[in-house]
């Protein structure tokens, strides 16, 4: 960079030698003209009327899109005997995550062939019956009880039915616990040999698809009011500080968090390359717009110097000058002006710091 710097300078000072300026002297400044080389290098820009806008930069982190994600429970108690994923996994739906010996699962499995079996010999006693009362051997009361009788095993074995297919269609005492839905196990809180107790009611693991996740910022009171639903954002991450990613605020809280007093709003973001994990870190800047119009002009024309904001205004060739502004704000590659400029008038956005410095020597 400082061999461009130099080269820069040399090409424009050879071509202020072109116009005539072999010696410094009072009135340099008024026969400075920028050479044919240096029209070529330079941009030139219009200062504009705008709508005034503002940035809010944000301290949040990367969480989980909660409307895309299963939190799996335990259905039974037991031993965990075999955990077969690790936290990042990415799994398919109804993949085996881990195993758990049941006496519960032991018990639903007796249950299973007790209820199958009394099924069994009840229809048999209703066949047996409906034939005797047909004969006119049995009573009609009979009949009815072994009607109830056979109703009610049905049911028994449909209760159990149920209960295996809440539990996974699980009817031993080896428990399989299986993904309900395909995603990155983004939690997970079972080891092997853990007990599983039935009044432990934390979830076991938690998947999420992570192909969108949520951006939770803080607002402090001060700026709630800078704040609105569809303002555009810009996050950064400490991982990857020099990707920019686009967004708008798509949820705002009603109420204030009780433990630092902030408010807090979401913005969705798309990861289908899974860039972004839960927990990360964010830096966010909002951006809204103000009432009223104001002077715009390109970031990159500005030059500062002695603690003070310039740019350089072009008139035409042989006309030059240095003009001292006032920043308003500073936006991306937008500055707002509040006074040194007019609508209209044209600033140097690139190399122009070469000629301030010429402009400018002592």
């Amino acid at each position: 960079m400082r061999y461009l710097f130099g080269l820069l300078s040399i090409v424009f000072l050879v071509g202020l030698g072109c116009h005539g300026r072999q010696t410094k002297s009072d009135d340099s400044r008024d026969k400075f003209a920028v050479s044919d080389t240096m029209m070529n290098m330079i941009a030139i820009d219009t200062v504009k009327l705008s709508s005034v806008e503002n940035e809010l930069k944000l301290t949040g982190k990367v969480s989980f899109d909660e409307e895309h994600v299963v939190r799996v429970y335990p259905m039974v108690s037991g031993l965990a005997s075999d955990v077969r994923v690790s936290l990042g996994d990415y799994v398919k739906k109804g993949q085996e995550l881990a195993v758990i010996i049941s006496s519960e699962g032991a018990g639903i499995q007796n249950d299973l062939l007790n209820a199958t079996s009394n099924l069994g010999i009840t229809k048999k006693n209703l066949e047996a019956s409906e034939s005797m009362y047909k004969s006119g051997i049995s009573s009609e009361k009979d009949f009815l009880t072994a009607q109830a009788d056979f109703r009610k095993a049905e049911s028994e074995l449909d209760r159990i039915k149920k209960i295996i297919t809440i539990n996974g269609n699980n009817s031993t005492a080896d428990y399989s616990i299986k993904a309900p839905e395909s995603g990155y196990i983004v939690e997970r809180f079972i080891n092997p040999h853990m007990q599983i107790r039935p009044d432990n009611g934390n979830n076991l693991f938690t998947i999420s698809d992570l192909r969108h996740v949520w951006i939770i910022a803080n607002v402090y009171e001060t700026d709630i009011a800078k704040v609105h639903l569809n303002d555009e954002v810009e996050v950064r991450t400490i991982a990857y500080q020099d990707v920019a990613l686009k967004g708008k605020i798509d949820k705002i809280a009603t109420v204030l968090d009780p433990d630092n007093k902030t408010m807090k709003i979401r913005i969705i973001l798309g990861n289908e390359n899974v860039l972004l994990k839960p927990e990360m870190f964010a830096n966010v800047i909002v951006r809204y717009k103000i009432k009223g119009e104001m002077t715009e002009i390109p970031s990159q024309a500005l030059v500062f110097d002695k603690s003070k904001n310039f740019v350089m205004l072009f008139n035409d060739r042989n006309d030059v000058q240095t003009r001292e502004v006032q920043v308003y704000s500073v936006v991306g590659n937008k500055t707002f002006i509040t006074s040194g400029l007019a609508p209209g008038d044209k600033v140097i956005s690139r190399c122009q710091l070469l000629i301030y410095n010429a402009l400018n020597e002592s």
